[in-house]
Protein backbone atom coordinates (compact mmCIF):
# COMPACT_ATOMS: atom_id res chain seq x y z
CA UNK A 1 0.00 0.00 0.00
CA UNK A 2 1.66 3.23 -0.90
CA UNK A 3 -0.74 6.21 0.25
CA UNK A 4 0.89 6.34 4.22
CA UNK A 5 -0.92 9.76 4.81
CA UNK A 6 -4.50 7.80 4.65
CA UNK A 7 -3.01 4.75 6.58
CA UNK A 8 -1.76 7.77 9.20
CA UNK A 9 -4.68 9.70 9.09
CA UNK A 10 -6.91 6.18 10.46
CA UNK A 11 -4.62 5.96 13.22
CA UNK A 12 -5.54 8.77 14.63
CA UNK A 13 -8.77 8.73 13.79
CA UNK A 14 -8.64 5.93 16.18
CA UNK A 15 -5.70 7.81 19.09
CA UNK A 16 -7.21 7.63 22.58
CA UNK A 17 -9.64 5.31 22.09
CA UNK A 18 -9.80 1.82 23.90
CA UNK A 19 -8.79 -1.04 21.94
CA UNK A 20 -8.43 1.01 18.89
CA UNK A 21 -6.66 -2.20 17.07
CA UNK A 22 -9.90 -3.67 15.60
CA UNK A 23 -11.50 -0.61 14.16
CA UNK A 24 -8.37 0.70 12.11
CA UNK A 25 -7.85 -2.77 10.61
CA UNK A 26 -11.44 -2.68 9.76
CA UNK A 27 -10.66 1.06 8.78
CA UNK A 28 -7.61 -0.11 6.98
CA UNK A 29 -9.11 -3.02 5.05
CA UNK A 30 -12.12 -0.47 4.00
CA UNK A 31 -10.04 1.92 2.79
CA UNK A 32 -7.58 -0.09 0.85
CA UNK A 33 -9.02 -3.60 0.50
CA UNK A 34 -6.51 -5.55 2.22
CA UNK A 35 -4.15 -4.88 5.27
CA UNK A 36 -1.17 -6.15 3.58
CA UNK A 37 2.25 -6.02 6.00
CA UNK A 38 3.41 -2.75 5.35
CA UNK A 39 0.30 -1.42 7.38
CA UNK A 40 0.68 -4.06 10.20
CA UNK A 41 4.20 -2.80 10.70
CA UNK A 42 3.06 0.80 10.85
CA UNK A 43 -0.16 0.06 13.00
CA UNK A 44 1.88 -2.15 15.32
CA UNK A 45 4.82 0.80 15.27
CA UNK A 46 1.73 3.39 16.17
CA UNK A 47 0.19 1.33 18.94
CA UNK A 48 3.60 0.14 20.57
CA UNK A 49 2.67 -3.37 19.92
CA UNK A 50 4.43 -6.17 17.77
CA UNK A 51 3.67 -6.70 14.21
CA UNK A 52 3.24 -10.09 15.58
CA UNK A 53 -0.02 -9.23 17.62
CA UNK A 54 -1.04 -6.98 14.64
CA UNK A 55 -0.49 -10.22 12.49
CA UNK A 56 -2.46 -12.31 14.61
CA UNK A 57 -5.43 -10.34 14.64
CA UNK A 58 -5.41 -10.14 11.07
CA UNK A 59 -4.96 -13.37 10.41
CA UNK A 60 -7.54 -14.64 12.63
CA UNK A 61 -10.54 -12.83 11.01
CA UNK A 62 -11.35 -14.05 7.50
CA UNK A 63 -12.59 -10.54 6.90
CA UNK A 64 -8.83 -9.12 6.88
CA UNK A 65 -6.86 -10.13 3.52
CA UNK A 66 -3.51 -9.61 2.90
CA UNK A 67 -3.85 -8.22 -0.74
CA UNK A 68 -6.55 -6.08 -2.22
CA UNK A 69 -9.03 -8.01 -5.31
CA UNK A 70 -10.81 -5.75 -7.15
CA UNK A 71 -13.76 -8.46 -7.48
CA UNK A 72 -17.20 -8.07 -6.02
CA UNK A 73 -17.55 -10.56 -3.76
CA UNK A 74 -20.98 -12.16 -3.13
CA UNK A 75 -20.64 -13.84 0.49
CA UNK A 76 -23.20 -17.05 0.73
CA UNK A 77 -24.00 -18.46 3.70
CA UNK A 78 -23.08 -21.93 4.48
CA UNK A 79 -23.79 -22.68 8.30
CA UNK A 80 -26.14 -24.99 9.27
CA UNK A 81 -29.70 -23.51 8.97
CA UNK A 82 -29.01 -22.38 5.36
CA UNK A 83 -27.28 -25.74 4.20
CA UNK A 84 -30.75 -27.16 5.99
CA UNK A 85 -32.32 -25.05 3.92
CA UNK A 86 -30.48 -26.39 0.88
CA UNK A 87 -27.52 -23.73 -0.13
CA UNK A 88 -25.30 -26.36 -0.74
CA UNK A 89 -27.54 -27.51 -3.64
CA UNK A 90 -26.96 -23.83 -4.95
CA UNK A 91 -23.21 -23.50 -4.83
CA UNK A 92 -22.31 -25.19 -8.07
CA UNK A 93 -24.51 -22.89 -10.16
CA UNK A 94 -23.52 -20.07 -8.26
CA UNK A 95 -19.47 -20.90 -8.98
CA UNK A 96 -20.68 -21.29 -12.22
CA UNK A 97 -21.84 -17.94 -12.79
CA UNK A 98 -19.12 -16.20 -10.84
CA UNK A 99 -16.98 -17.92 -13.32
CA UNK A 100 -13.67 -15.53 -12.80
CA UNK A 101 -14.75 -11.76 -12.29
CA UNK A 102 -16.96 -12.46 -9.07
CA UNK A 103 -15.49 -13.99 -6.03
CA UNK A 104 -17.76 -16.05 -3.89
CA UNK A 105 -16.95 -16.09 -0.51
CA UNK A 106 -18.32 -18.65 1.95
CA UNK A 107 -19.25 -17.06 5.50
CA UNK A 108 -21.16 -18.44 8.28
CA UNK A 109 -24.41 -16.88 9.59
CA UNK A 110 -25.27 -13.86 8.17
CA UNK A 111 -28.14 -13.54 10.65
CA UNK A 112 -31.29 -15.09 8.47
CA UNK A 113 -31.31 -18.45 9.19
CA UNK A 114 -35.08 -18.86 9.41
CA UNK A 115 -34.72 -17.19 5.66
CA UNK A 116 -31.98 -18.97 4.05
CA UNK A 117 -30.66 -20.06 2.07
CA UNK A 118 -29.25 -16.35 2.62
CA UNK A 119 -26.58 -14.10 0.58
CA UNK A 120 -25.00 -10.69 1.14
CA UNK A 121 -23.58 -8.34 -1.40
CA UNK A 122 -21.78 -5.46 -0.29
CA UNK A 123 -24.77 -4.67 2.67
CA UNK A 124 -27.81 -5.84 1.13
CA UNK A 125 -29.15 -9.29 2.08
CA UNK A 126 -30.31 -11.59 0.25
CA UNK A 127 -32.91 -14.48 1.65
CA UNK A 128 -34.78 -17.24 0.50
CA UNK A 129 -32.82 -17.94 -2.42
CA UNK A 130 -33.11 -20.23 -5.01
CA UNK A 131 -30.80 -21.18 -7.70
CA UNK A 132 -31.92 -18.61 -10.11
CA UNK A 133 -31.88 -16.09 -7.64
CA UNK A 134 -28.64 -16.65 -6.29
CA UNK A 135 -27.15 -17.07 -10.01
CA UNK A 136 -28.95 -13.43 -10.96
CA UNK A 137 -27.63 -12.20 -7.94
CA UNK A 138 -23.82 -13.44 -8.84
CA UNK A 139 -24.53 -11.93 -12.67
CA UNK A 140 -25.72 -8.43 -11.15
CA UNK A 141 -22.99 -8.42 -8.57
Amino acid sequence: MSDTGRLDDIIAAHAGRDGPLLPILIDVQHAFGCVDAGSEARIAHALNLSRAEVHGVVSFYHDFTAQSDPRPVVELCRAEACQSRGVEALVEAAEAAAGSRVKIKTVYCLGLCSAGPAARVGDNVHARLDQAALVDLVQSA
